[in-house]
């Protein structure tokens, strides 16, 4: 089974013990993809609680639904915008999740509950003995530690030197242990490294959820990202031919099985797998280092379905602080205002953190790829938000100069109005077997898979169904587990 799903009934009375004692429950999945089935009990909670505080009842708030409110807000509409085309230069229709209203202002929040969750339930991780190890190139450390404080158990968050400032500060607040790797966000193997060397140093006193192999975070993007989007697909109407396309970053992996999910109710869309031109592993089998933080690179995830992805799109690094510097600064923010971005767009990009414009700019190269028109829509993601990278502005701007109205014109035209389809590869089949077959040098060789599995990943067809099957057991055990605590 691709997720664990075995019980230790000894380790789940002390889970359960322990959660009644800090009055935790814990939210299923169709809570998180439907919230007006949480209760009138939990909704009343919430009402007074602030959206980042360190509060178990903010479990709930894991979910695209939440109100977009710091304090006290309950659940709305999906969070979602429309990039407007005076941005996009494109014809099309780029639509983009927007996941700042998340606890601790990230989407990651909610992989990192998925895999938490199930071994809670299934006693497959003690929170009262053992500590939950979160290695990340950013944001899934941020939610693994964010989401061990509301359980009450023990974290460490692992995660590269070379991050934003913003990241660490926050994680001293909330994480038991924070371990800086070297290099940057493409340096993964060294965070592998540090997972390696602590689980010979700690052994069953720690356990370690890595994102680019736990198949908990695919399932949470399936079913919960993926019911997000075509939750706003059908509120906009939006017919089945013009669904046209869905971009994320590569990543962990994880966020591309919204994708998966999207395929399966239209099956004409193509599925974009973003990474930084720097770094370009899915592009040439390239390496290298970049500044598109928080989506890692020099390897395919475990997690990621190689065989469902149907175009790879490498962006430039640069373009990305760039268009950074330009939705944040006020002289690219009087620019846009200038060439007819309306007030409200102008408000909304404090939604895009750094790997959100490398998504925007995946959309966009995907639509003028497939030279898409008015009707056709491009979907993805805004995985964080400009608050998580404030210190780069400063950074920037001692590298490159003040950021004026010129600089802003220059951005606009070149980084986005004449965003190209250069470095961009339609993949046919055996494009997709070429990058399959890379995970063997990282997961069969150094990470303990077997050639057996990497075999199955590529020719079983029923080898990435059974993962969505097993969404209600898994929230039949969580219904079981929280039974036992109201006991």
């Amino acid at each position: 089974m691709l997720i664990n799903l075995e019980k230790k009934p000894d380790v789940i009375r002390k889970n359960v013990d322990r959660c009644r004692e800090k009055g935790i429950l814990l939210p299923t999945f169709r809570e998180m993809i439907n919230p007006s089935l949480v209760s009138d009990e939990i909704r009343s909670k919430l009402t007074s609680v602030g959206l980042w505080d360190v509060n178990p009842v903010n479990l709930y708030r894991i979910t695209w639904h939440n109100e977009p409110k710091e304090k006290g807000g309950l659940f709305a509409g999906v969070n979602f915008i429309e990039i407007p085309r005076e941005i996009t230069g494109t014809k099309a229709r780029i639509l983009a999740l927007a996941g700042k209203f998340f606890p601790c202002g990230v989407h990651k929040v909610g992989a990192t509950y998925a895999c938490l969750a199930p071994a809670l339930v299934t006693g497959n991780f003690d929170a009262s003995s053992q500590q939950a190890v979160w290695p990340s190139t950013g944001n899934y450390c941020r939610g693994g530690a964010y989401n061990s404080a509301l359980l009450g158990c023990d974290s460490i968050a692992i995660l590269p030197e070379d991050m934003s400032q913003e990241r660490f500060n926050w994680l001293k607040s909330v994480a038991g242990e924070v371990i800086a790797t070297p290099g940057c966000e493409s340096n993964v193997k060294e965070i592998f490294d540090k997972c390696h060397e602590l689980d010979e140093q700690r052994g069953n006193h720690i356990v370690i959820f890595n994102q680019f192999e736990q198949f908990e975070n695919y399932l949470w993007h399936y079913e919960v990202t993926g019911a997000a989007i075509l939750e706003v697909l059908k509120e906009l109407g939006i017919k089945e031919e013009n669904v046209r396309a869905y971009a994320s970053s590569t990543g962990s992996g994880g966020t591309l099985a919204a994708g998966d999910h999207l395929k399966n109710v239209y099956p004409g869309i193509k599925i974009g797998a973003g990474e930084a031109l720097q770094c370009p592993t899915l592009l040439r089998n390239g390496f290298g280092a970049h500044r598109i933080e928080g989506i890692g690179d020099k390897h395919v995830p475990w997690i990621h379905n190689v065989k469902n992805t149907d175009m790879v799109l490498s962006i430039d690094d640069q373009d990305c602080m760039d268009i950074y510097r330009l939705f944040n600064e006020e002289d690219g923010k009087e620019y846009l205002s200038s060439a007819g971005v309306s007030d409200q767009d102008i408000e909304n990009l404090a939604l895009f953190g750094i790997s959100g414009i490398g998504n925007m700019l995946s959309a966009i190269k995907m639509a003028k790829f497939y030279e898409m028109d008015e009707d056709d829509v491009v979907f993805t993601i805004l995985t964080d938000s400009s608050v998580m990278y404030t210190s780069r502005l400063r950074e920037l701007e001692e590298q490159q100069g003040r950021f004026t109205k010129t600089e802003a014109a220059k951005v606009h035209a070149a980084a986005l109005m004449h965003q190209g389809i250069d470095n961009a590869l339609e993949l046919g089949y055996y494009d997709r077997l070429r990058i399959h077959n890379l995970k063997y040098y990282t997961w069969v060789e150094q990470q303990g898979k077997t050639y057996e599995e990497l075999n199955r990943q590529w020719y079983d067809r029923n080898y990435w169904k059974e993962l969505p099957q097993l969404t209600e057991k898994i929230d039949a055990l969580i219904d079981e587990f929280n039974a036992e605590i109201r006991k």
